[in-house]
């Protein structure tokens, strides 16, 4: 049975069904004005058929993180799902509306937990683009947005930051800061950036393309991501040594690429993740690469979406369909390749905290524990309640400090509480909400990404110089 037409969406497309056959592209981006019945424009709203897909059964219930922290039905997925619901059948988009779909922190567990294969990360994905193309934001709403978009998907400044930061916190100013108590009362967004921001070490130059050590196997692409490049520059570090070891001749191309539009979709910013995503094509497009690797899970889920995002523009669609099915997390691909490169003892024990949008949003839960469990003398241990996001959410603990602080403080409780000396996760998001959780609570615990591990046993490195190296 086909979906619902929607009021107002043409019948007639072109046979790629990328766009309506004979019309050109700028009178789509006139057609995304064209205002709805309801809530939403005629520009891809929320889809009646997957919104119908939902029973209303409530298993997404106990992994959704708002509705755990508040329970509010209207801050749970089938809530949010019955709101849009109501806006395709002519409810206005509301400030309350909006706030219930603000509010979610697009985490994907609820698509995990479902029965029925709900795709809810279609449906707050089209949903949030309605949001930020119609609902008209109150002052210090846009502000903060326009400044956190002017800042983090563009690399450049954010590694403009680096110099003033390391200088705030060697003149002792943070602690000073930190020891008056004003910055969270007073400007809770700055306080929560404060706390956020990991120590910064001198950032690596990557080469255009680093050679396979032995014999090649793949040529792979890399991502080197923005929070990544800029505030984890040793992870991208590893990410391509390891490559090389297990006999990937590295693309990275660093003076050319951008932002990959996570940051973006997530958000809603639909034309902004679209440009992101032409511009990174355009720089891979001559590459001759096998795989696009991926060391951020955030930036994974939307760059494997490629195909969707752009399925709209005739010049890139296929394009980005043959993309998006190259892209492979870090984890997937030398699980698919396997090992090549021995792995050296690392007695050490580690807790495994599995990011959102790897989980969730990719299905790769596997991979990176395998990775863990083949070093010798590694002992991997489970965190409980693995399903709660622990509040990062791409931007989502900046727009929504205190709520996030309490997801936040619930992971690292659950973390402490394995006893492992080493806390390894996939995403800088995730480190960096984990890693501030833990301070506050007084914990002591060295953190790393999966790939700085791994570098470790292949290297050879002494556990102590690992664990001192990611605290």
């Amino acid at each position: 049975m086909s979906a619902p037409q929607q009021p107002g969406n043409s019948p007639v497309t072109s046979p790629g069904g990328s766009h309506p056959a004979g019309v050109p592209h700028d009178v789509l981006a006139a057609a995304a004005r064209t205002p709805g019945p309801g809530a939403f424009d005629t520009h891809h709203p929320p889809d009646a058929a997957l919104i119908a897909d939902c029973v209303h059964c409530g298993f997404c219930l106990p992994t959704c993180p708002t509705y755990v922290l508040w329970g509010e039905e209207t801050d749970s997925p089938r809530g949010r799902i019955h709101l849009m619901k109501q806006g395709l059948e002519g409810e206005p988009l509301t400030d309350s509306m909006v706030t219930h779909f603000d509010r979610c922190l697009g985490c994907m567990s609820c698509v995990t937990a479902c029965p029925s294969g709900v795709r809810y990360d279609r449906l707050i994905s089209d949903t949030r683009q309605q949001v930020e193309r119609r609902h008209p934001r109150g002052p210090r709403d846009r502000a903060l947005r326009a400044a956190i978009f002017a800042l983090f998907p563009h690399p450049k400044r954010l590694r403009l930051l680096r110099g003033p930061l390391r200088a705030y916190r060697a003149s002792g100013l943070r602690e000073l800061v930190r020891r008056t108590g004003l910055l969270p009362r007073l400007a809770p967004t700055l306080a929560a950036l404060d706390a956020l921001t990991p120590p910064l070490r001198r950032p690596p130059r990557l080469p255009a393309r680093v050679p396979a050590v032995g014999a090649r196997r793949a040529v792979v692409g890399m991502l080197t991501g923005c929070v990544q490049r800029a505030f984890f520059p040793e992870v991208n570090a590893a990410t391509v040594r390891v490559l090389a070891a297990e006999g990937c001749e590295v693309v990275i191309l660093p003076d050319r690429q951008g932002c990959c539009g996570a940051l973006s979709v997530h958000n809603g910013r639909d034309a902004e993740a679209r440009r992101f995503a032409r511009r990174m094509l355009d720089t891979f497009a001559a590459a001759g690469i096998d795989y696009f690797v991926v060391n951020a899970a955030g930036c994974g889920s939307t760059l494997k979406e490629y195909g969707d995002l752009l399925r709209d523009e005739p010049r890139y669609a296929a394009l980005a369909a043959d993309f998006a099915g190259k892209v492979r997390d870090l984890s997937e691909l030398l699980v698919e390749l396997g090992p090549v490169a021995p792995r050296h003892p690392l007695p050490v024990t580690v807790a495994y905290h599995d990011a959102c949008h790897l989980a969730h949003a990719q299905g790769v839960r596997d991979q990176p524990r395998r990775l863990l469990r083949a070093i010798p003398g590694l002992e991997l241990r489970e965190i409980a309640d693995p399903e709660l996001c622990c509040g990062s959410a791409g931007v989502w603990n900046v727009l929504h400090p205190g709520p996030a602080a309490e997801l936040g403080d619930r992971k690292a409780r659950t973390v402490l509480a394995t006893g492992a000396r080493l806390l390894v996760t996939a995403n800088p998001g995730c480190l960096m909400q984990v890693a501030a959780s833990v301070a506050r609570a007084g914990g002591h615990l060295a953190l790393a990404h999966t790939v700085q591990v791994l570098d470790a046993s292949i290297r050879g490195l002494d556990v102590e110089e690992l664990l001192h190296q990611t605290r």
